[in-house]
């Protein structure tokens, strides 16, 4: 029944007649079988690409998929994928995404999303149709109450690492499951919290309904600054850097230390009105400017921190020595769970973390007490302290720390009122 309510939808629905598409399956066995009924039921050619699948193969789907791709070709309406291809290659070409299995683990399901949802689409709308099994195959695979048991096992095992996904009171898993195949989950449009997905719109509608705008604002030079009111962090400077692929932001409060935001706390400091008034950069602008600068030099070093520093130890370099040596005995964990620990020490040694970050990683893991030595709750303290979205390719993937060179993007002083 599913093939086949599948077909039926790919021949009757207009969005899916007419539109590339990226159907993702949870094994390389369905994805052929996929392939095979497709191409033999609409005489459409399918690409189909799974972890077997080699470089030329992987090639096509770029031609035909990636909207920024050097030889685009239109060989391909339809492609079949694995979670292979979840991550780090763009298929903007498409704004259809089919979901023909449902991964239990949400995060799996936003990155299906985002290889379409790239902030140059041409499109205005991103279509997500998603299977569940029919009430009759449910009875036999139990795939919801499966799916509610792995949900309310994670739960028991990373507790407040639900706040991942919602805020506020606990929640069931029976909820949890609920909220997988959810619109908030799926495009991160929960109005009750803020995440980079408010500002990405933002930059596109100002690019799609202010053309003029959005050029000068890529024709802005480097070290920008202005002023303005504000009722919080009164008499500070906010400044951007960037090296390589690190991007950071320091606030420098008068005749205090430099402290690093991270983006959303930043981006919500720097928002304004159209009409929000410049104020009158201050004297003292300069000296906040190199705290700042002092700050971001010091969290960019080329070498992995010591672990000792005036006013006590490294946050980053306790983290470190903790992941390494849980990297050690990771029997117990999965692929998926060891590859998010080498993430976050490759993050970790190349500064890329903000210090706000670690320093609450590190005050929630030295609360374990004994229990360091399991990994599993070392892993529960590192998911709960250190989202995934911030170890995604742009943010660590290239190496970053190690090329390019320090950059002034822009700063805001704060003035009181």
């Amino acid at each position: 029944p599913k093939i086949n309510r599948l077909i039926d939808e790919l021949s009757h629905d207009d969005v899916l007649k007419k539109n590339k598409l990226v159907i993702f399956t949870e094994s390389k066995e369905t994805a052929q079988y996929l392939q095979k009924n497709i191409e033999s039921k609409l005489s459409s050619k399918v690409l189909c690409f799974t972890g077997g699948a080699g470089a030329p193969t992987r090639e096509k789907v770029i031609e035909n998929f990636d909207a920024n791709a050097r030889f685009p070709k239109d060989d391909y309406r339809i492609l079949v994928s694995t979670e292979v291809l979840s991550e780090g290659v763009n298929l903007h070409r498409s704004n259809v995404v089919i979901n023909y299995d449902i991964p239990w683990n949400p995060t799996r399901m936003m990155q299906r999303v985002g290889r379409i949802n790239r902030v140059d689409t041409k499109f205005d709308k991103i279509f997500t149709f998603n299977f569940f099994p029919t009430r009759q195959s449910n009875d036999e695979i139990k795939l919801k109450e499966a799916a509610e048991a792995k949900i309310n096992a994670f739960l028991t095992l990373l507790g407040g690492d639900a706040a991942l996904l919602t805020e506020g009171e606990p929640i069931s898993s029976h909820e949890l499951f609920d909220r997988l195949a959810s619109r908030q989950v799926l495009t991160g449009e929960d109005e009750t919290e803020e995440t980079e997905l408010k500002y990405l719109q933002l930059i596109r509608n100002i690019r799609d309904k202010q053309p003029e705008l959005f050029e000068k604002i890529k024709r802005l030079p480097k070290k920008a600054r202005s002023a303005k009111l504000m009722t919080k962090y009164t008499d500070s400077l906010l400044t951007y850097f960037r090296k390589g692929k690190v991007q950071k932001f320091f606030l420098a409060p008068k005749n205090k230390e430099s402290l690093e935001l991270d983006f959303i706390e930043a981006a919500h400091v720097m928002e304004s009105e159209t009409d929000t008034k410049a104020s009158k950069l201050p004297e003292i602008y300069y000296d906040l400017l190199d705290s700042n600068k002092q700050a971001f030099v010091t969290s960019t070093l080329e070498e992995v921190p010591e672990t000792k520093r005036r006013g006590g130890r490294d946050s980053s370099a306790e983290i470190i020595k903790i992941l390494k040596a849980t990297m050690k005995n990771t029997q117990q964990l999965t692929e998926d769970q060891e590859l998010y620990l080498k993430k976050a020490l490759k993050q970790l040694e190349e500064g890329g973390l903000p210090k706000q970050t670690t320093k609450e990683t590190m005050k929630a893991l030295n609360k374990l007490g004994q229990e360091m030595m399991n990994p599993l709750k070392v892993l529960a303290v590192l998911q709960t302290n250190i989202p995934e979205r911030l170890l995604e390719e742009h943010y660590a993937e290239t190496s970053p720390v190690a090329s390019g060179k320090r950059e002034v993007i822009l700063s805001l002083y704060l003035a009181g009122e």
